[in-house]
This record gives C-alpha cells, sequence and structure tokens, in this order.
C-alpha cells in the first residue's frame, strides 16, 4: 500500500519534472557556464560545440570579426554570396549561441530555398529590394517584397529563400540563436549530394521521366 506522503512526493517529482522540461527548449544552444570559451578549432577532443582555448591564449583579437565587410563574390549558378559568421569564422562565439551572416545578391540573384536545422532566422535588408519567403510544416507560404531597412524572421527549421528583385545589387545582414546554426540548400542536398541520391527516388519523388533528374543534376556538376 502506497502512504499518502509517498503519492506526494511522487506527485512533487511529476511536476518539477513537467516544469524543468520546456526550459531546454527555450534556446538553441546551450547556456554558457563562463564569460567565455574562444573555441580552440585545432583540438583533436570532439564534443557538442568546441573545447576552450586556455585563459593565457586569449587575446582581445580573439573578440572581434571583419570577415562581413567585403562583398561577396556571386559569380554563381545562383548569383548569391553568403559569407559566414559563425563560430568556425569567428571562434570567439563558441558556446554564446549567436552568429550571423551576410547576404550578397547580383542583378536576380537568389539565396536558394534552405533550411536551417539549428537556429530561427531574422535578418534586415542593407540594400536593395529581396523577396523573402518561407513555407510552413503545413505547406502554407509567406512571403513580402522588402527594402532597405526592413527586417524578416524565419522559424528554425523552416524552408526559405531571398530573391533579388530589384534592378541592381542587395545585400542583407542575418543573425541566428545558434554559434553553428547548419544550412540544408534544397536543391543541392537533392540534386549534388555526395554519394548521389538514387535517380529512381528523385523520378517518383518529382512525377518526371528519368531524363529530366539528369538534365537537372548536371546544372550542379553531377
Amino acid at each position: 500500500m502506497i502512504s499518502s506522503s509517498g503519492s506526494s512526493f511522487s506527485l512533487l517529482c511529476c511536476l518539477v519534472v513537467l516544469l524543468i522540461l520546456p526550459f531546454s527548449s527555450l534556446s538553441s544552444d546551450p547556456d554558457s557556464l563562463q564569460d567565455f570559451c574562444v573555441a580552440n578549432l585545432n583540438s583533436s577532443i570532439s564534443i557538442n560545440g568546441f573545447p576552450c582555448k586556455p585563459d593565457a591564449e586569449v587575446t582581445s583579437h580573439d573578440f572581434f570579426f571583419d570577415g562581413l565587410i567585403k562583398e561577396g563574390n556571386t559569380m554563381n549558378v545562383f548569383g548569391s554570396k553568403v559569407t559566414t559568421g559563425n563560430v568556425l569564422a569567428f571562434p570567439g562565439l563558441n558556446t554564446l549561441g549567436i552568429s550571423m551572416n551576410r547576404v550578397d545578391f547580383a542583378p536576380g540573384g537568389l539565396n536558394p530555398p534552405h533550411s536551417h536545422p539549428r537556429a530561427t532566422e531574422s535578418g534586415v535588408v542593407i540594400n536593395g529590394k529581396l523577396l523573402v519567403g518561407f513555407i510552413t510544416t503545413n505547406n502554407v507560404y509567406h512571403s513580402k517584397v522588402l527594402t532597405a531597412g526592413q527586417m524578416f524572421v524565419i522559424p528554425k527549421g523552416l524552408v526559405h529563400f531571398q530573391l533579388n528583385v530589384g534592378e541592381g545589387k542587395a545585400h542583407t545582414i542575418t543573425a541566428f540563436n545558434s554559434q553553428l546554426p547548419g544550412a540544408e540548400v534544397v536543391p543541392l542536398n537533392l540534386f549534388a549530394s555526395t554519394p548521389a541520391i538514387p535517380n529512381g527516388v528523385l523520378t517518383k519523388a518529382f512525377q518526371v521521366e528519368d531524363a529530366v533528374i539528369n538534365a537537372i543534376k548536371s546544372k550542379f556538376g553531377s
């Protein structure tokens, strides 16, 4: 027979667990346990993130980054260039749960449909005119044409894109709630993976002939 005190204790434990569980999902990356943890990108230790550089080796240089100053080279099939400001480029971001990108667009350039599996994205158009859109898990498409100074937000993990619909160049600065948000670029994932996805999967998924899949793969060097 279970005593009333034992039953109350079990109920209390259950309530504590229910209260604690949601907090693990409030941020994309775990909270830092110290002031900073500049990433040691050369460490042979593999963890969820990067080991800290010894404090004695940390300098002021570790906390500043000028990698987003220069315009990216948009001479590619999409006419856009993403310059990353994540922990791999800026080790001072390690454990801080943030990062930024710069995206440059040639006239007509596209940042193709992609998703960030580990982060929500927010961004501001610095110059130009962009069509920004994303698709929900209910297959609803949301979009708007934005100009300089206007912002957008893309919920974590949703497929989205930006298309330059202005007459000249454009660029955005985007921010993420992860030091390494990751990017799954849909056309490259489907048609330029290594090893390649079998044509039989793609012909069935897109309801087209084998020749169509081969023609698309050829665009990406596959």
